[in-house]
């Protein structure tokens, strides 16, 4: 199954690596766009969630970094009540079955 990282900036210049066992990123983040952080939070949730149910569906069992990764991004998108935007720096992907 296809895995891949995205690279994201928050609004306050931090930057974070972020996984996704499944390419179903592409769907959900452009390269190059920013989102503000609710709805950033929102599609790599729902993303996350489709990619998690995708290796359950293949391997009988859930992806757990896949929901780490969904906890990380929420937790961090908490901090931000002020808003503001996080910008998608790049998303890079390979097939590593």
């Amino acid at each position: 199954m296809p895995e891949m990282r995205f690279q994201v900036r928050w609004p306050d210049g931090r930057e974070q690596s972020c996984y996704s066992p499944s390419l179903v990123m592409h769907d959900y983040l452009a390269p190059g766009a920013e989102y503000p952080v609710d709805e950033f939070v929102e599609r790599t949730s729902e993303a996350l969630t489709v990619a998690g149910d995708r290796v359950l569906a293949k391997f009988g069992m859930r992806c757990t970094s896949a929901a780490q990764q969904m906890e990380e991004i929420r937790d961090v998108g908490a901090a931000y009540t002020d808003g503001g935007a996080v910008k998608v720096l790049s998303m890079t992907g390979a097939d590593l079955l």
